[in-house]
């Protein structure tokens, strides 16, 4: 009998994957119109590549300071990007040299200089509900 509860511990129970919510907090929302495009990665393969992201959301703006909320995301390595769509037309809008002309931020509140980031630039390790704060630039 005692075998049997563990074999059903062990295998069943034992085998639950918990998972956390992540909070994001986006700040430095200049103009009041439009969508946040927002995008978490779990891997450093294909980061920031289009349709490449566990999870996406897109949210409309409607004040200078909105939040978002992942959920059921397994203990591990993430990283986010997020733009605002100001004009709403899906794209994330560049100059003819590729540099952004509407707002973008990534987690730990990376500000790239002559290219995009790296995963390991933005990445941080979520085990618990977890809440974080990207201020948007641009």
């Amino acid at each position: 009998m005692t075998y049997l509860l563990l074999y059903f511990y062990v295998f069943f129970i034992g085998t639950i994957n918990e998972t956390n919510t992540l909070t994001i907090h986006i700040t430095n929302i200049e103009n009041v119109e439009g969508t946040l495009e927002v995008a978490i990665f779990n891997s450093d393969e294909r980061f920031l590549e289009e349709g490449q992201a566990l999870k996406t959301i897109s949210v409309k703006v409607k004040a200078n300071a909105q939040t978002v909320v992942f959920k059921d995301l397994p203990s591990g390595n993430y990283a986010v990007s997020m733009y605002h769509d100001e004009n709403s037309d899906g794209d994330f809008n560049r100059n003819f040299m590729g540099i952004p002309k509407e707002p973008y931020g990534f987690s730990n509140n990376f500000h790239p200089k002559f290219s995009a980031p790296k995963f390991e630039d933005c990445q941080f390790y979520l085990d618990a509900d977890h809440t974080i704060e990207i201020a948007l630039k641009g």
